[in-house]
């Protein structure tokens, strides 16, 4: 096959593997949005607390230490001793449903029936707020995160080893294609998360109940679904979900600030798959991620580069003018 050809298949592979995790960041919105009707700014924040946190625990960082110091004159910073990476997953997950409750119990609770605007200017309080105490917790510096992604997962040696031999055998060696193993392994977790996400949302008690919520608060309400619980669920589940999208961003480049700033990539990925949709959410993500790819790819020379700095707010805006509801969303007829 002609060297261009494998070069494009590259690129769509690259594609695809960008726009799951593009689709994983989407999904933190559409969970919130279909069950409370909120659209949350800080999500793109929650991922970069839920990053934060989880180095900080991992490297034995004492929260606000610099508050601490300041306060009191002392000089410490760590305890001594590293955290494994799966305990300071399941820690920072115990921390985000702290964050969910705390959310719920004291923003959102008190917010009950006012207007989406009201809600919508709440959650960029929350994500400023966020950004803020993930400063004081565990400072502004750049920190590396290291969950032995490019190495297999933390895998045993020999595991490690066999992976690394098979994405070679798959992709690098007989096409000579080179794709990175952290974006393979990064790849194989988002889609393993969301199904994850369909089977619960499907077949769960715990996942229609959700479903009910998002259809009608009221009817739910009314054969005795808790709306405080199923809430506090929803922000724990796009909790998680910003975990996992923080992990795998921020082991591509660094945990800092700017990490914030991947739910900008999510909002092209919400209007091609409408923000009520899981499944639109996949399939959005996966659209921008190969099609940014393939028009860098082919286009990009033309026009000097960095088209993909705006070819999905572009391909959006061509959807909200002529498919406002996505492809998979409710299209909202107003009867006056």
């Amino acid at each position: 096959m002609p060297e261009q050809l494998f070069f494009a298949m590259e690129v769509i592979l690259n594609g695809l593997m960008a726009g799951v995790l593009y689709a994983l960041v989407a999904l933190g919105f559409v969970l919130i949005f279909k069950a409370s009707g909120i659209f949350n700014f800080a999500q793109g924040v929650m991922a970069l607390f839920a990053a934060m946190t989880f180095v900080g625990i991992q490297n034995g960082q004492v929260p606000f230490s610099h508050l601490i110091n300041a306060i009191f004159g002392t000089h410490i910073h760590y305890f001594g001793w590293e955290v494994h990476s799966v305990v300071a997953i399941v820690l920072t997950v115990v921390v985000m449903i702290g964050l969910a409750w705390a959310v719920q119990r004291f923003i959102f609770r008190h917010l009950v029936g006012q207007e989406p605007i009201i809600l919508f200017m709440a959650t960029i309080g929350l994500a400023y707020l966020l950004e803020g105490v993930a400063d004081l917790m565990w400072g502004s510096e750049i920190k590396k995160l290291d969950v032995c992604l490019s190495e297999g997962t933390c895998l045993p040696q020999g595991m490690n080893l066999a992976f690394d031999e098979f994405s070679a055998a798959l992709f690098n060696q007989p096409f000579g294609m080179f794709i990175d193993n952290l974006d393979i392994t990064a790849t194989i977790i988002a889609i393993l998360l969301v199904a994850a996400l369909v089977v619960f949302s499907q077949y769960t008690k715990q996942g229609r109940a959700m479903r009910a919520v998002a259809d009608d608060h009221q009817a739910a309400l009314s054969v005795g679904v808790s709306l405080n619980y199923i809430w506090i669920l929803v922000w724990s589940v796009a909790g998680f979900v910003a975990l996992v999208a923080g992990i795998m961003w921020g082991a591509k480049s660094g945990v800092q600030f700017s990490l914030s700033l991947i739910a900008l990539k999510a909002l092209p990925v919400l209007m091609l798959g409408g923000f009520t949709s899981i499944p639109g959410a996949i399939v959005g993500g996966l659209i921008i991620g190969v099609g940014e790819k393939l028009f860098e790819f082919a286009i990009g020379p033309m026009v000097g580069g960095a088209t993909e700095n705006w070819f999905a707010y572009v391909l959006a805006l061509v959807f909200l003018v002529f498919r406002p509801q996505g492809l998979f969303g409710e299209k909202i007829i107003e009867r006056v």
